[in-house]
């Protein structure tokens, strides 16, 4: 299976900026984890028997919590395609059900960038795009959404 944005490109129509959903959607399977690792280690220090039992279940647990947010967190990075290209902005969703938002450059008005104090520290953030009489799009926790938001907004001279 390849890029979306591959299958539809126009006849001169190049590929600007690319960026996906951020490595922060992890966050969850990755607590999970340390989760599961800690009452692995707790089950090996208390007494055996009941007490060695309850860490050993609650890690067992933890694993399987961490492992659904892995498999989740990963198909939707690997579902979710964000580029821009030289005529217009596309952003895809979804692997049966897909769902795509595609807005020409010359119809964006303005393009918002929120980040949270740990989305500045980490350079993810959500990233709203307005468009002159066709609403907006709001795609959320994209990496490196400055960089994005100057791959649409800044236009080479003479185009």
């Amino acid at each position: 299976m390849g890029r979306y944005i591959d299958e539809i490109l126009q006849p001169g129509e190049k590929v600007l900026y690319s960026t996906n959903a951020h490595w922060i959607y992890f966050l969850p399977a990755i607590l999970g984890w340390i989760a599961a690792a800690v009452f692995l280690v707790a089950s090996g220090m208390v007494p055996p028997g009941s007490p060695a039992l309850v860490c050993l279940s609650l890690a067992a647990i933890a694993a399987i919590f961490a492992l659904f947010k892995t498999a989740t967190a990963w198909f939707h990075r690997w579902t979710t395609e964000t580029d821009v290209t030289n005529y217009r902005v596309v952003h895809k969703t979804g692997f049966i059900q897909r769902q795509t938002f595609e807005m020409s450059v010359d119809k964006v008005e303005s393009v918002d960038v929120n980040q949270s104090i740990l989305g500045r520290l980490f350079n993810y953030g959500d990233v709203t795009v307005l468009g002159v009489g066709e609403g907006g799009k709001t795609l959320d926790m994209i990496a490196s959404p400055l960089s994005f938001r100057n791959a649409i907004t800044a236009r080479p001279a003479g185009v």
